[in-house]
This record gives structure tokens, sequence and C-alpha cells, in this order.
């Protein structure tokens, strides 16, 4: 008989979905790194092993698979469990907006409903064509890359502090061929930057401190700088609110994400004028407000 451990009965592709999927809930993995679920996690982990695209047609689960591949899904479904490190980092990339991204240890996994917006190119809030965009607190520099993709004549800054964080915006700059158009920038927020922009883009740190030390241990794999800003979690957010009209264009919009800050955030500024986006795709804690609103109310 079969035990918990013996994987000597799985042939099929679909077998090895299924058992990552079992190991994956009876391990209480926290998911919410690109998939939301123990099944989705271990179907992208397994074809990834495999080489195989997410959408291959459902025939091919029914394949069985070679030894060399039974070890290298294997391993990949047992380092998930033991490691407890979001997929992404096991694989070394992620899709974003329709864009693969290189992602490591240095910074957060792309996961931000900033995506949809841009994928609207953030309609009906940007008035007009942006010459010059920037993304601040830029990461691994999806945002900013994928907005330079919506918009093809202009010019992106992805502005970070973190020289690991620098070190991959910049290859995966160079992965999409696009670095006449995007330059990441090492600065403390604005302080290197040479504005004005017409766009300013933000996923900045945003957790209180409190909440990012209970965070499941998926997360303490990412960079805490990237995630704790302090007892309210709007250290830098108020940094950014008070300095971004300065570097914005007439019109200007600023572009924010605060995810599950909101309250906090509406403490601190309950008459700033900002709009919460409404997402189709889910997601939320993202505002927008113009150059123009930020110059009256701060």
């Amino acid at each position: 008989m079969a035990t918990q451990n013996d994987t000597s009965v799985l042939s099929t592709v679909r077998d090895f979905v299924r058992w990552g999927a079992s190991e994956f809930k009876r391990a209480d993995l926290h998911f919410g790194h690109g998939t939301d679920n123990a099944l989705d996690e271990a179907f992208h982990l397994v074809l990834q092993a495999l080489h195989l695209p997410n959408d291959v047609p459902a025939i091919y689960l029914e394949t069985t698979i070679t030894a060399s591949e039974r070890a290298a899904v294997l391993k990949l479904l047992r380092a998930r469990v033991k490691t407890r490190k979001p997929a992404a980092y096991l694989i070394g990339e992620i899709d974003f907006c329709g864009l693969s991204f290189e992602v490591n240890e240095d910074v957060l996994i792309p996961r931000s409903p900033i995506g949809e917006l841009i994928d609207k190119q953030f309609q009906p809030w940007l008035q007009g064509e942006p010459s010059r965009i920037l993304d601040l607190c830029a990461g691994s520099g999806c945002i900013g890359i994928a907005c330079a993709f919506a918009f093809p004549d202009a010019t992106v800054d992805l502005g970070e502090i973190s020289p690991g964080a620098m070190a991959v915006s910049k290859r995966n700059i160079a992965r999409h061929h696009i670095g006449e158009r995007v330059t990441a920038i090492k600065s403390d927020l604005f302080k290197s930057l040479n504005g004005p922009y017409d766009l300013i883009v933000s996923n900045p740190p945003y957790v209180p401190t409190k909440e990012w030390k209970a965070l499941a241990a998926e997360f303490q794999h990412e960079p805490k700088m990237a995630l704790e800003a302090g007892a309210d979690g709007m250290n830098i957010v108020a940094r950014i609110l008070k300095e971004a009209a300065a570097q914005l264009m007439p019109g200007g919009l600023l572009v924010c994400e605060v995810g599950g800050s909101v309250e906090e955030f509406e403490s601190r500024w309950p008459h700033l004028p900002v709009t919460w986006v409404d997402f189709e795709r889910g997601g939320d804690g993202v505002f927008v407000i113009t150059r123009e609103e930020l110059i009256k109310s701060l």
C-alpha cells in the first residue's frame, strides 16, 4: 500500500498537480503571490518544471512524465513546502501585464492591481498621452516597464533606493530591450530624480510594523524595506504626498497603492480628495489624485 510520501504511483502530469496541491494544503502554505489556492499553485509549478505553458491543452495533463522530469517536478514542489518561498522566487520570474519579469528576494513579487490601470492607460483620470512617467519605489521595474509598453512614446524613470532591486530592474530593462526609453535611477524617493513628470505611479511600502511582524512566512521572504513603513504604515506615503506636487507637470497625476492600509491612510488624511479606484479584476487600496488637488489640500 502506498504511504503518504510514496510518489512512485504518480505517473501523469495531472497526478503530480493533484499530489502537489494535497501536500501544499497539508503544510498549510499561504498563497498570495500570483495564485490564491493550492491547486493553482501546484499546477503552475508542475508546468514550470516541465517547461510547459499554463495554457497547455488539457489532453497533455494525461501524459506520463519521464524519470528526470519526475525528479525536477518533485524537487520544485518539495522546495515550496520546505522553504515556504513563494513560487515566483523558486522559478525566478513572474508575469505582470502580459510581460515576463525576473524576480528574486531583493524585490517584491509583482501582483499590484495597478496592472489593470496600466492596461486601461489610466483612464478616465489621465489627461492626454504622458511624455514622462515615473515609477517610484520601482522594485523589479515591472510597473514602469509595463507603462513604457502602454505608452510607446513616453520615457520612463524607475526610482529605487535598494541596490539589489536596482540590479533586478536593470536586468528587466535589458530583458525587454527598452533601455532607450526606460532608465533605472538610484534615489531616496525624489531626491536624485529629474522631474517634473506627467504621471507618477508608486507601490511604496505601506504595511504597519505590527502587521508586518504577523505576516505569513511567504511574505517574510520579501524585502522588509519594500513592505514595512512605520507604526501606521504611512511613513513613505506621507513623504510622497508632501513632495509629489513639485515633481508633477500641471495637470499631472499621482497614482499610489496603499493596499490594506486604507483605514490608516484616511485616518492621517481624512480630507484629502483622493479617488479610490474600483477594480474589475480584484484588488483595492489604490488612489489617484492630481497635482492641483495635492497643492490645494496639503
